[in-house]
């Protein structure tokens, strides 16, 4: 490559090209570093809707009558799911 301490045709041309791909691959780490620091969070998984939402949504819907809404209620709030019923009959 080197000829009389200087660079032949082919040393110019591989020192040419080593040089374009460090630059390239400079220039692909910086790209991918800026998207992954800038892109928002993509790991977080979906909130999913509280248990007494979906509860209410259903009754509201009409899918599950009053005394199964009351059951149902009480069990998410950990109580016996027969200590609503008796309650509201005495």
């Amino acid at each position: 490559m080197f000829w009389n301490e200087q660079a032949g045709g082919w040393g110019w041309f591989v020192m040419s090209v080593g040089m374009l791909l460090f630059w390239l691959l400079v220039g692909v780490l910086a790209v991918l570093a800026f998207r992954s620091l800038s892109s928002p969070e993509r790991t977080v998984p979906p909130r999913r809707a509280a248990p007494e939402t979906i509860l209410d949504e259903r009754f509201a819907r009409g899918d599950i009558d009053e005394d199964e809404y009351r059951r149902r209620q009480a069990v998410l709030d950990g109580r016996p799911a027969g200590d609503g019923d008796r309650l509201r009959k005495r």
